[in-house]
């Protein structure tokens, strides 16, 4: 079998990192396309994955979003007719697999090719309109209520999975100290790790500001490293000084599973961290999905409401250094779901 897989976002590099890897010990040829968005394609080269970089994220605002799906499916288009089976007499793709990109379900819809979609969060509307519709399968944790999804055209389609992708991913994972070397921090002292929202700015123009406060409250109590998004955010943070601030890709989830708390606005680093046993909290302001509402009811996640209930110190570990609250799954299950049937 001749699979394609398409790579939007840092996070997605994580996801199928293992499902390449098993699809490719399985004897299938997996070729792998990659947006030039946030860290992919860094990562991409970091993991050692072969891709072919095609397209960039074009905005936030809809009409953006409309442009860069139109854009890149046809750069897509291109890139699969060359080398997947067309006019050349090439190797065909039998299946392509995106964790909640558009881009790839939209090409593979186009040529024919059976697909499926990835994701956990359910209320991102527009993109799940169209990727539900299109794909073959849809692939979700069991924590959402398939019901939510009919209204996208799922019906039919769902195959869910046990648990959190990110135990999945991280099964394999042995946190590696190198990483807090490389970041300049001492492993005797307290480490908080913190994902910021996607606002341009933390301070002027920040609209979260339980976030502002936590910040400020963790750089006096221990190390405190700042992911940002946006290179506005970075340039804020350097100047605000007493913050460790990567300058390139780094192993972020040995960072995490190494790190005594992790607060973020996002979601995949939210559920590593609790995937790997890190104290967390959420800032996150939308709506919430029924994965974390699961997590928050099981106290394995923490809604951050008051920044100072925020307290950072040394948690215990066990002599290997690995949290006894950790959670291992096989992701060799995960490739069975996200092959098309």
């Amino acid at each position: 079998m001749r699979v394609w897989i398409d790579l939007t976002n840092s996070p997605h590099v994580l996801v199928l990192r293992p499902v390449i890897d098993e699809l490719r010990r399985r004897g299938h040829r997996v070729d792998v396309t990659a947006r030039d968005f946030a860290q992919t394609l860094g990562l991409c080269e970091r993991y050692g994955i072969e891709h072919a970089a095609i397209g960039r994220h074009r905005g936030e605002r809809l009409p953006d979003k409309a442009r860069g799906l139109a854009s890149r499916t046809t750069a897509l288009l291109r890139w699969a007719r060359r080398v997947g089976g067309h006019p050349d007499g090439s190797d065909p793709f039998d299946a392509a697999i995106g964790h909640g990109s558009n881009d790839v379900t939209v090409a593979a819809a186009l040529l024919g090719i059976p697909a499926t979609t990835a994701f956990d969060y359910e209320w991102a509307t527009v993109q799940h309109q169209i990727n539900c519709r299109l794909a073959r399968t849809v692939v979700v944790p069991d924590a959402i209520p398939p019901q939510r999804l009919d209204r996208y055209g799922a019906r039919g389609k769902v195959r869910a999975y046990a648990g959190l992708k990110e135990e999945y991913y991280l099964a394999d994972l042995e946190p590696d100290p190198a990483v807090l070397a490389e970041l300049g921090l001492d492993p005797a002292d307290p480490i908080a790790v913190v994902r910021t929202p996607p606002e341009v700015s933390l301070y002027h123009r920040f609209h979260n500001d339980r976030f502002a406060e936590v910040l400020l409250r963790l750089r006096e109590q221990g190390q405190v490293v700042v992911l940002p998004r946006t290179e506005d955010q970075r340039a804020e943070l350097t100047a605000a000084g007493g913050f460790v601030v990567p300058e390139r890709p780094i192993d972020g989830p040995s960072l995490v599973a190494l790190a005594d708390l992790v607060v973020s606005a996002g979601g995949t680093m939210n559920r590593e961290a609790v995937a790997l046993g890190t104290p967390v909290y959420t800032t996150f302001d939308g709506r919430p999905g029924a994965v974390d509402d699961a997590l928050i009811a099981a106290g394995r996640l923490r809604r951050l409401e008051d920044p100072a209930a925020v307290t950072l110190e040394r948690r215990a570990r066990s002599a290997d250094g690995s949290s006894a609250e950790r959670v291992r799954r096989d992701p060799a299950l995960l490739t069975d779901l996200l092959l098309p049937g």
